[in-house]
């Protein structure tokens, strides 16, 4: 009888919420009113004012599931769509802000100019300034004569540097121009340094700049530009810089910097070099462009082909902020042209950001959380989602990725799924990498991470999964960088990257690595991957210990392990007393739970032979043609039965790069314990 009961209350409580939930859906139109009702007939003209009808019918109606549709257009932001915790949709019945069906939203935080306002260059104190052969392609837009004065600030951007936002910048036919610069593809040697400048690094912080020689004779057409800056590698291959030219000396061939380098200037190494940028007497190919700042005009190099739309970044806030809101959706838009981020997610729960597409931003695409302190916990949220996105010319990073709490290892769970992230270091090039994740237990999963000078994946924390990526033309430019990258902390540890495709990373000239444990990192397992042509040095394990390499294949890598012992060297003020590690362990309690249970060999760190690389596994790995397997001592790494061949051992198509293993590859005889790499299943997916 009691179950009876039961079950018809149930089934009233059912009927009663199917009763009172509905689908409600608002309509946003560039042709609508914010006075109207919303509905597909009489839409809103804002984003704000679909906002705030969303905001009171989930008051009154909570269990509602709303859906905001934009209808094709660009809808211009001058000041960031936010939306907070009263705009919050529920674990069940979410609020989806998405293009209506088949039409082509955007929501940009520039403003577009009309082709005809691009006219040709008449003034000839202007055109004597160009470069001859390219003066008859150049044209000018007056800024000032469309309303437009707030043009931005170019500022000192790179490694050490926070990030800011971009100054004003140009995008043609929907790609992003590059500030004019010399030399278009390659970069300049420093020459003597005369003054290295003050140095940051080693506690001078009177932001002096340098001084040194250049050999080369352009400069001397430089004579009227008053805004020239210079970037590149000043000192280390991986910490690029942009500085402005306090005083350039063609007579005597020296520059002068208005600022310090995180670490000084010096030349004689490879990679020790610069280019000139925002210069009007350098716009020589298409796509280059310049912005007189104190006169108000634009000269650009119009793209290859038919010049179809012109726009310019004005907004420095996030196109959008989510500030602890949860269970809300964005899908099927494109976010573009902003000189600043162009989503930010803060706190809250379950946001999802699915097949839309961000690009064109001065910043990063998107960053989770506002950096307490650095490299803790970013106050992100939980439960996260990107998925199916393209984020693409940006100007430092593609993702910020952070979520959890370090000092608990409470995981965050924000993850970044199924996208493709590319292009994403126009303007700083070091260390601002296609997702920087941070925090504790997030996940970068099936991703497509390609054409960046620097690092693909920047990490810190714990309990990371990075899995089934493709990882490709990654560091392309500068030294001692790697495509995945962490260090110096001792208690990052309980990362995985698992089953990822690494191919064509480094450059000509630079040490590079594929995955680089740097400066005593620990505690990582590296298992199932595929490593082809990647870097000059495929893995670094820098003095660090518990790092486990087991069922990966090296294929064509010169050198596959760098072992060394930095920590009893160069490296041991890291471990002294008072040193940088003794610091961060302490910070997190290493000596108490959760960090004892979850790292057991972490709380003898500084009994344990201090500063020698223990308990590094290398067992159970293909290599073939790969001329050495590592450069250390034998006692640094525990080697295993691996499989070493100069011969295909029996992929399904190496020719196009295809290295699944057969099921009568070689390697199950030779490994039996080896486990087949779901290679198909790397990189981005069809959803079809």
């Amino acid at each position: 009888m009691k179950k009876t009961l039961s079950l018809i209350i149930l089934f009233f409580l059912c009927l009663f919420f199917a009763r009172a939930q509905k689908t409600v859906r608002y309509y946003v139109s560039l042709k609508g009113n914010d006075s109207f009702a919303g509905t597909i007939e009489k839409p809103f003209a804002t984003a704000d004012g679909a906002r705030l009808a969303v905001r009171k019918h989930k008051k009154d109606h909570p269990l509602d599931t709303v859906t905001v549709f934009f209808r094709k257009g660009v809808y211009s932001f001058k000041q960031s769509f936010r939306l907070d915790s009263l705009d919050s949709g529920n674990e069940t019945t979410p609020v989806t802000y998405c293009a209506y069906p088949n039409e082509e939203v955007k929501f940009s935080g520039g403003i577009s100019i009309p082709v005809s306002k691009a006219i040709n260059i008449t003034d000839r104190k202007i055109l004597d300034r160009l470069v001859p052969e390219a003066r008859k392609n150049i044209l000018q837009v007056n800024l000032r004569t469309l309303g437009l004065n707030d043009f931005g600030i170019l500022k000192p951007k790179g490694f050490g540097r926070p990030s800011s936002a971009a100054a004003m910048e140009l995008f043609c036919n929907e790609q992003a121009m590059k500030l004019s610069r010399w030399p278009n593809d390659s970069l300049v040697p420093i020459g003597k340094v005369l003054d290295p400048g003050s140095i940051p690094r080693n506690g001078d912080s009177s932001q002096r700049g340098g001084k040194f020689t250049y050999a080369v004779t352009r400069p001397a057409r430089w004579k009227e530009a008053n805004e020239i800056w210079i970037s590149g590698f000043f000192r280390y291959g991986f910490a690029d810089d942009a500085v402005r030219i306090a005083k350039l000396d063609t007579i005597n061939k020296t520059i002068t910097t208005a600022r310090e380098t995180i670490y000084g200037f010096e030349g004689g190494k490879e990679f020790q070099r610069w280019f000139a940028f925002n210069l009007l007497e350098e716009i020589d190919q298409p796509g280059e462009y310049f912005i007189d700042r104190d006169n108000g005009m634009l000269y650009f190099y119009p793209p290859a082909g038919k010049l179809s739309s012109i726009s310019l970044s004005i907004l420095e806030t996030p196109l959008v902020s989510l500030l602890n809101a949860s269970h809300i959706v964005f899908q099927n838009i494109i976010f573009e042209n902003s000189r600043g981020i162009g989503i930010y997610i803060e706190k809250g729960k379950d946001i999802l950001i699915e097949n839309c597409t961000i690009r064109n931003m001065g910043m990063m695409g998107i960053s989770f959380g506002r950096e307490i302190k650095p490299f803790e916990s970013r106050e992100a949220g939980a439960g996260h989602v990107v998925k199916d996105c393209d984020i693409y010319n940006t100007g430092s990073g593609g993702i910020i990725l952070s979520g959890g709490d370090r000092l608990t290892l409470k995981k965050g769970n924000n993850q970044i799924l199924n996208c493709r992230i590319h292009d994403f270091n126009r303007l700083e090039r070091s260390y601002k990498a296609g997702v920087n994740i941070e925090g504790v237990g997030n996940i970068i999963r099936n991703n497509e991470i390609f054409n960046c000078p620097g690092s693909a994946i920047y990490l810190h924390g714990n309990d990371h999964l990075i899995e089934l990526n493709n990882i490709h033309h990654a560091v392309t430019d500068g030294n001692d960088m790697g495509a995945v990258y962490y260090g110096r902390d001792p208690t990052e540890q309980g990362n995985k990257i698992r089953n990822n495709f690494f191919h064509h990373i480094g450059n000509d000239h630079g040490m590079i690595m594929a995955v680089y444990h740097d400066d005593g990192a620990c505690g990582m397992e590296v298992t199932g991957n595929v490593f082809y042509k990647a870097g000059s040095r495929t893995v670094m394990i820098g003095g660090g210990n518990d790092n486990i390499y087991r069922n990966n294949i090296f294929i064509d890598c010169p050198l596959a392990f760098h072992l060394d012992s930095r920590l009893t060297g160069w490296a041991k003020g890291f471990v002294a007393d008072s040193g940088l590690f003794k610091q961060r362990m302490e910070a997190v309690n290493y000596k108490r739970s959760p960090y004892s249970t979850a790292y057991p060999e972490l709380v003898n760190y500084f009994k344990d032979s201090l500063g020698l690389p223990k308990r590094n596994f290398i067992e159970n790995n293909v290599f073939v043609n790969v001329k050495t397997l590592h450069n250390g001592k034998k006692e640094w790494a525990r080697i295993g039965l691996n499989f070493y061949t100069d011969n295909d051992p029996g992929f399904v198509d190496s020719t196009t790069l295809n290295f699944g293993l057969k099921t009568n590859s070689a390697v199950y005889k030779e490994l039996p314990d080896f486990k087949p790499i779901p290679f198909e299943k790397i990189g981005v997916q069809s959803n079809k």
